[in-house]
């Protein structure tokens, strides 16, 4: 094997790692263009914010019900193969929004992008604990998961300017295209530990030797097959429905950023669209260093033999609670003061976002993916049932109700890790 032959120290994992990131900055702006095109779509189209609700709702049906499925396929397909797949085809379905006038047809491209990105994030997760020790996991997941802030903060005044030029669906369009080129980049730069030519022995060894599963890929999936007592293993433990819980209840501030967020701005706060475009990447900044300083962070207190309870759940707590701060908003039309509670709540939903740290640490080994399924779809039903009920909440253009029920969100997930989670260690299944 070549990587055997490699004798001078490597660091492939953050080529890896890398990757990862560039991928989760395409796959978060194929969901989120749709946010910015939301006005000029409900414009030309006559749509009500209810209807637009349901465009917006319509990504999280197909992404949330096949996040199982998805896990399940993510501990079964290589990432090689899987992923550009999945990118091929979301970026056509995206490509398509483009060129359609209809209700029905844009709800049926949302959910065939839902769909084929289902599995991404339970194969983050998978990648990340396969290339990572524990003591750089934390630090790697914030790194990944910061390119859905970073991404959205610097792409959406782009995509804005791509609207302007071209229109919503030049929009689509532009966005597809730079999906379907990445597919063909991960396909040949990625492969799986023991199948990188470039990585050195050592470099495998200090993964291994720091509980990184560098052969989980390969050898597991032989020795198990797949049964379904293995789904209602993963329904049967409290810690594991304390972070499912906690995950849907982080993912409702994160998609009111991620869909209604230009809306408010533009319809409720009276902002022109391109001063919003500069506003709008305020908090997205402000989730990025959250996440930073949050992944970091974590790492550093298990690197000082802090235990995990401190190192992986402090941050969590800390950002949950400032997640509260969404509803300041309520309080003042003072843009600036608007946007600092908005940007205090998105840092704090950043700081809380390294929760796939905690699939890592508590899933069994061999249900790594089928975990990592049913923490994202139970996250999903956020995406899914949050911007109907702000739909809902603001059908009138009044968004003070809608903050409010996502500011009582954060605290029941606030609660949700301080009570139900309990000792972070690896469950033990018998097989």
């Amino acid at each position: 094997m070549g990587s055997l032959t490699t004798k001078t120290k490597t660091y492939k994992r953050y080529n890896i790692l890398t990757l990862i990131f560039i991928t989760v900055v395409i796959n978060y702006m194929d969901r989120s263009n749709i946010s910015v095109a939301a006005s000029a779509i409900s414009g030309e189209l006559g749509l009500t914010k209810i209807q637009m609700g349901l465009i917006f709702s319509a990504f999280a049906w197909s992404y949330s019900s096949l996040q199982i499925p998805g896990g399940i396929i993510v501990d079964y397909v290589k990432p090689r193969i899987l992923y550009p797949f999945m990118i091929v085809l979301w970026s056509i379905a995206t490509l398509f929004q483009g060129f359609v006038s209809s209700l029905g047809a844009l709800i049926g491209c949302r959910i065939a992008i839902g769909a084929f990105e289902a599995p991404s994030y339970p194969c983050n997760n998978k990648i990340v604990t396969s290339w990572f020790p524990e003591k750089e996991r934390a630090s790697a997941i914030a790194i990944y998961t910061s390119g859905q802030f970073i991404g959205l903060a610097f792409l959406t005044p782009a995509l804005i300017l791509i609207q302007s030029k071209l229109e919503w669906r030049g929009l689509f369009i532009v966005s597809g295209i730079i999906g379907i080129i990445w597919a063909f980049i991960w396909y040949k730069f990625y492969r799986d530990p023991k199948n990188h030519r470039k990585v050195s022995q050592e470099e495998l060894e200090y993964i291994e030797e720091g509980g990184g599963l560098i052969s989980h890929l390969t050898v597991e999936k032989k020795e198990h097959k797949f049964n379904w007592n293995d789904v209602k293993l993963a329904f049967s433990y409290r810690k594991l429905w304390g972070v499912y819980l906690g995950q849907f209840c982080l993912g409702s501030l994160f998609i009111f950023f991620l869909t209604w967020f230009p809306t408010y701005l533009v319809e409720y706060r009276g902002l022109d669209f391109i001063k919003s475009g500069i506003l709008a990447s305020v908090p997205f900044l402000a989730a990025f260093v959250g996440v930073l300083l949050s992944g970091f962070t974590s790492d550093f207190l298990i690197r000082k033999n802090y235990s995990n309870e401190l190192a992986r759940k402090a941050p969590v707590l800390v950002g949950m609670f400032l997640s509260l701060a969404i509803i300041g908003a309520n309080y003042t039309d003072n843009t600036t003061l608007i946007i600092f509670f908005l940007s205090l709540a998105f840092f704090g939903n950043g700081l809380a976002s390294i929760t796939w740290v905690f699939v890592s640490l508590l899933a069994p080994t061999r249900l790594i993916g089928l975990i990592g399924g049913v923490f994202n779809f139970i996250g999903g039903l956020a995406a899914a049932i949050t911007p109907i009920v702000i739909g809902y909440l603001a059908q009138d253009g009044d968004f003070k109700t809608a903050l409010l029920y996502i500011g009582v969100l954060a605290l029941l997930g606030f609660f949700s890790y301080l009570f139900l989670v309990g000792k972070v260690e690896r469950i033990e299944i018998k097989d």
